[in-house]
């Protein structure tokens, strides 16, 4: 059975819906963004700048590294430091492989 869903619940189910996203990928260090992006054409980057878009549209002031920190739950750099491993060969050639699959993210001007 369908449920008919107000404007404000919809809104409540994806938001939660994408907070438990982003928990699960902050709890999966071990995966990294190339593996995400050579097999699902987006990554934990992609999900920053998802959030930095829909905040612009909003009017929202917000950077890339704020964005970033939300999806990360910690600064870039650190996350990068600390989890990110060198890509391999085979993982280069398969990110330029899938490149035409790879999400597009507009950014608006706040």
């Amino acid at each position: 059975m369908s449920a008919q869903l107000s404007e404000q619940d919809r809104i409540a189910i994806e938001a939660a819906a994408f907070r438990g996203l982003v928990a699960h990928l902050q709890q999966r260090t071990d995966v990294q963004n190339i593996d995400l992006m050579n097999l699902a054409g987006f990554c934990r980057n992609c999900l920053s700048k998802w959030y930095l878009a829909a905040a612009c549209e909003r009017g929202i002031s917000m950077t890339h590294d704020e964005a970033r920190t939300a999806v990360y739950g910690m600064p870039y750099g650190e996350w990068k430091s600390k989890y990110q491993q060198e890509a391999t060969p085979e993982q280069k050639r398969r990110y330029q492989e899938t490149a035409p699959q790879h999400a597009v993210i507009d950014i608006p001007q706040a």
